[in-house]
């Protein structure tokens, strides 16, 4: 997520509190772009970007000639929506997850069909397999199986910080990572994983498995998360 979607989003989050506190109902008018501007100390650009996010999310609703209202989904308070694209590690951070990132290795290699298929790859195409584990102490939170083009990472791999957010590498990277394509699913570990790093025993999990896109439209992450079951949980709200 780049500087200026995550302020947008954060702002966005900071209107939601807003509401609630001024205890907002829907059909209430919702502060202008210079109102929000102020109130947030943002610029307007900022503001209209925050407020694009709500109209997405259905909570406000245009009335052209008249302004912007809070719909009657406002009145729904949601949780962690499985429909909000954030990476894993925002998603430990508002969970408020001290957590570590262990690279547990990454290679370069040809895709296998099904990397090949999402990420729409040229037969002669490499990607990077990277695999990570996130953890709180000695406590496994997330164990994740991520595969990117190899074209998007300028310079040699080993050269790469592997443990912070993807989703910042690559926008540093100029790819800027919007939205994705879910399947969520219970199920174990793979038992060679499990056996390998010791995680045997700390089922069940829910798998993510995501396919990120850019601002462009390109496929560029395709990421297999098995979150702790017992630790992680998303809601949805139905419409």
């Amino acid at each position: 997520m780049s500087k200026t979607q995550l302020m947008s989003a954060q702002v966005r989050d900071q209107l939601i509190e807003l509401f609630a506190a001024r205890q907002m109902r829907p059909g209430d008018r919702v502060p202008s772009e210079a109102e929000i501007a102020e109130l947030c100390g943002v610029g307007r650009s900022t503001a209209r970007e925050a407020l694009k996010l709500l109209e997405q999310d259905g909570i406000v609703l245009v009335e052209r000639g008249r302004g912007r209202f809070l719909s009657s989904l406002s009145a729904l308070q949601v949780d962690r929506p499985v429909t909000r694209f954030e990476s894993v590690t925002s998603l430990l951070d508002a969970l408020g997850y001290r957590a570590q990132t262990l690279v547990l290795s990454v290679v370069e290699s040809k895709p296998d069909d099904a990397e090949r298929a999402t990420l729409d790859l040229a037969e002669d195409a490499t990607v990077i397999r990277l695999e990570r584990l996130r953890t709180r102490g000695d406590e496994p939170l997330i164990y994740s199986l991520e595969t990117l083009p190899r074209d998007c990472i300028a310079g040699p791999v080993k050269h790469v910080s592997w443990a912070g957010s993807l989703t910042d590498l690559l926008a540093a990277q100029g790819y800027l990572m919007v939205s994705s394509a879910a399947r969520l699913q219970a199920q174990d570990l793979p038992p060679d994983v499990a056996e390998k790093y010791q995680l045997a025993g700390f089922g069940p999990w829910l798998l993510i498995t995501e396919t990120v896109i850019t601002t462009a439209g390109r496929p560029i992450l395709r990421s297999q998360d098995y979150h702790r079951g017992s630790l992680f949980a998303f809601n949805v709200l139905r419409r």
